[in-house]
């Protein structure tokens, strides 16, 4: 059995190092115990025969999510993070694709451990309470905290303290580790019991700002205790008056509507008249040059600012089958055309095998401007909001009443949503046969991009194959509502 005994400082560089060496002299992972502190200043313990193996050998690399997750694994609390992780990577070394398996255990307990750190540093930023120690009048203010983290956290979290706090000296004391920063540099401590902290005359202020940005109309307790656990409210200031202010809420937020203005201010009647002009503006129905004019000029939600162009509906004006897609995307920003990039060669493939004939059909899109988030070059799709969907409706709207269909196919969430209402439980209503609000027979099935998001080439197979199932049923409705 090797024994590895990590420092309670620099444990991340520790355990890399450890693991490096031990994986490529192949140490089964059932054969190593990893303990953090324990040994007299020596980063590792054993005897000679435990005697760790070097960290040179055969370079092997890992993906850099394996690495991102580790960093946050070894700072939680559980004395197994460490065997896990390295019987990971061990696994890593034979199937390095591992990481992109949801399904694996593996890498999903270690996931959930790692949003648990993360969380905790979140928790840690937000709920570290400063108090004044030092004289005003030094050249440098000094200030010290308590807090009690769930998890190891005080060594990665305290570089944003230096970061944010670098023009004054502190310490925040925990019962594991405690973290100092002076002129400039950040030192750390062993953890200690908690001290006897002076009063701070700065904590009545704070009090203050909490008690009037307290909005009594907007309370949800189970919400603010899910997002500030009672755990942190003894060493916070303004959380004793949490309980008082939570049982005057109603009262607090009755006078507030008594102290509303009785009529509506002039300035906000305008607006709200302008913004029911835009909506209540005649539909150019029937025309669909006037339409497509009016499409590219639409501002009706935000959604216009960053995309290229709005990319309407194309197909026969008298097309029996309408598809219905989420939103554009990257390529159909650019192109103008629905259905061009990768998803929608892929469902130009899958209905030609089921036999749909898409130059037959009008393809659109539940939401006409593509939403992406900028990773430098590229350009990230992003699902669009409830009010997106329910101002593009009314495009969508314009286009079914233009076209009038016999049948509509449903692909996605968000035209799901856009055409009944819901898109909850929509694996479940695949294939099924429902209506659009003015009656039309409606059949639900998933987006085409969905089946390129599946990591596993044997689930992306079997999702395929039920695509192409519901496309098949498509055509064969179609047929009979055709010959009916």
């Amino acid at each position: 059995m090797r024994q590895v005994c990590l420092p309670e400082v620099g444990t991340f560089e520790a355990w890399r190092a450890a693991a490096r060496g031990l994986a490529n002299s192949q140490v089964p992972a059932q054969e190593v115990l990893w303990q953090v502190g324990g040994g007299d200043g020596d980063l590792f313990a054993g005897t000679e025969d435990d005697a760790l193996p070097s960290a040179a050998g055969a370079p092997f690399t890992v993906p850099s999510r394996f690495m991102a997750l580790a960093n946050c694994v070894v700072w939680h609390r559980d004395p197994e993070r460490f065997a896990r992780l390295y019987a990971l990577l061990l696994a890593l070394r034979e199937t390095p694709r591992l990481m992109a398996d949801r399904g694996d255990a593996r890498v999903s307990v270690l996931e959930v451990m790692a949003k648990a750190v993360r969380r905790d540093k979140h928790k840690m930023t937000a709920f570290v309470r400063f108090r004044e120690i030092g004289e005003r009048e030094a050249p440098r203010r000094r200030f010290v905290a308590w807090f009690e983290p769930s998890h190891l956290i005080v060594e990665p979290t305290a570089p944003f303290f230096a970061k944010r706090f670098g023009d004054m000296n502190w310490s925040i004391l925990t019962p594991d580790l405690c973290a100092h920063f002076e002129d400039g540099a950040v030192r750390f401590t062993p953890g200690i019991e908690k001290p006897p902290l002076p009063e701070d005359a700065t904590e009545d202020l704070w009090r203050t700002y909490f008690r009037n940005i307290f909005n009594p109309a907007r309370l949800k307790v189970k919400a603010m205790q899910a997002e500030m656990p009672r755990k942190y409210w003894k060493n916070m200031p303004e959380a004793a008056m949490i309980p008082e202010l939570v049982a005057g809420a109603r009262q607090r937020a009755g006078a507030m509507l008594e102290a509303a203005p009785a009529s509506v201010p002039a300035r906000a009647a305008r607006i709200g008249d302008r913004l029911s002009a835009t909506r209540a503006k005649p539909a150019p129905v029937g025309d669909r040059a006037e339409f497509l004019v009016a499409l590219q000029g639409c501002q009706r939600c935000p959604l216009w600012r960053d995309a290229t162009q709005a990319v309407p509906g194309e197909g026969p004006p008298d097309a029996p089958l309408m598809i219905v897609g989420e939103q554009p995307g990257d390529h159909e920003d650019l192109a103008g055309r629905p259905f061009v990039g990768p998803a929608g060669q892929l469902f130009d493939r899958v209905a030609g095998e089921a036999g749909l004939d898409r130059s037959k059909a009008y393809v659109t899109n539940a939401v006409k401007h593509f939403k992406f988030v900028a990773r430098g070059k590229r350009r990230l799709h992003q699902a669009p909001e409830r009010d997106e969907i329910d101002h593009c409706r009314w495009w969508l709207d314009l286009e079914r009443r233009m076209i009038r269909p016999k049948l509509i196919l449903a692909m996605g969430g968000t035209a799901l949503e856009s055409l009944t209402g819901s898109r909850k439980g929509i694996l479940k209503r695949r294939g099924g046969l429902e209506q659009a609000g003015d009656g039309t027979p409606l059949l639900v099935t998933v987006h085409p991009s969905y089946l390129l998001r599946l990591p596993s080439e044997e689930r992306r197979q079997s999702e395929t194959e039920l695509f192409r199932a519901d496309l098949r049923r498509t055509a064969d409705l179609l047929s009979e509502l055709s010959a009916a």
